[in-house]
């Protein structure tokens, strides 16, 4: 039996399978622990089934694998889960990484297409805005695809116009280095908001709105404020993930993953979308031929992380 889980900022999504079924799971609240070895052995303590090999998916970096988690206080290192849970083989890897293992686990309806393009066999690439912002690539060898974790999401913001460019300049004061992190995740579409705010670019009495009211007013029209934020979170969220398809030449295609966008797809205009997507000057012809889709399961990284498992496992 395979234990696969997917470790995010926010919440802890657990599952036992056995072969493709799943036996059980169960969600977290992740900071409500103080280690993931505490959270699994709480989710274990009622079962009795034999677990051969477990895979965790996170957000962060991981080497050798082992990884300071990014948005949570943990450091995982597979060897010392192996021991602590009694669990023969584990795998940690990138929480990016599994949701590109985890595209092979879902049928077409589980995409919603922003973009046909072209169907070419090549490198593909993902980008997931949630608690953090993740980004991977899918390399291409000719028969097959192998995702490959990276840490694209904490690379520099980059302005594109006059606004944007305050932006950077009212962020630098608050955090010293801004990267597309700080514009492109739960915390990022907050900023953007309270930057509108505070800039008084629009009218609004709350600057501390967290981003969960800000996507619930601007979906319900109550907040021109909110509106307008979340229209240029997905700007944003376009154009870099057009800035990932060109350093990857993903021609074979472009995934929007994570929790967010599921959640606001109202406001995804596939046109506006892809007007940002391709705003890239000469390479402009080149984007517009890049298939572009929405993840719509939410449960990708773990379904990556049983995939990852089932490949690796000897």
């Amino acid at each position: 039996m395979i234990l696969a889980g997917d470790i995010g900022g926010t919440k802890t999504h657990l599952a036992v399978y056995q072969g493709n079924q799943c036996l059980y799971e169960e969600k977290y609240l992740s900071l409500n622990f103080n280690s993931l070895s505490d959270l699994v052995k709480q989710f274990l303590s009622s079962r009795t089934e034999k677990i051969n090999c477990a895979c965790f998916g996170i957000a962060g970096p991981v080497r050798d694998g082992e990884c300071v988690a990014t948005n949570l206080p943990w450091v995982l290192k597979a060897s010392d889960l192996s021991k602590e849970l009694n669990i023969g083989q584990v795998f940690v890897i990138n929480d990016l990484e599994a949701n590109g293992w985890g595209l092979r686990a879902l049928s077409a309806e589980e995409f919603l297409v922003l973009n046909e393009g072209k169907t070419i066999q090549g490198h593909a690439a993902l980008i997931a805005a949630g608690t953090g912002l993740g980004e991977a690539g899918i390399y291409w060898d000719g028969k097959k695809r192998h995702p490959f974790a990276c840490e694209g999401g904490h690379v520099d913001f980059a302005p594109r116009n006059e606004l944007e460019m305050e932006l950077l300049r009212y962020l630098h004061k608050r955090f010293g280095h801004v990267s597309y992190e700080r514009v492109l995740s739960g915390p990022g579409l907050h900023n953007l908001y309270r930057f509108l705010v505070e800039m008084r670019l629009e009218s609004e009495e709350d600057f501390t709105l967290d981003p969960r009211v800000i996507t619930e007013r601007a979906l319900a029209g109550k907040s021109r404020a909110c509106t307008r934020a979340l229209d240029w979170f997905i700007s944003l969220y376009a154009s870099e993930a057009g800035n990932l398809a060109l350093k990857l030449l993903a021609v074979g295609g472009v995934y929007l993953g994570g929790g967010i966008v599921p959640k606001i797809l109202p406001f995804f205009k596939a046109n506006e979308f892809m007007k940002a997507f391709t705003a890239k000057g000469r390479f402009t012809p080149l984007l517009a031929e890049i298939p572009v889709r929405v993840i719509l399961n939410d449960n990708t990284a773990l379904l990556g992380a049983l995939e990852y498992a089932k490949e690796m496992r000897t």
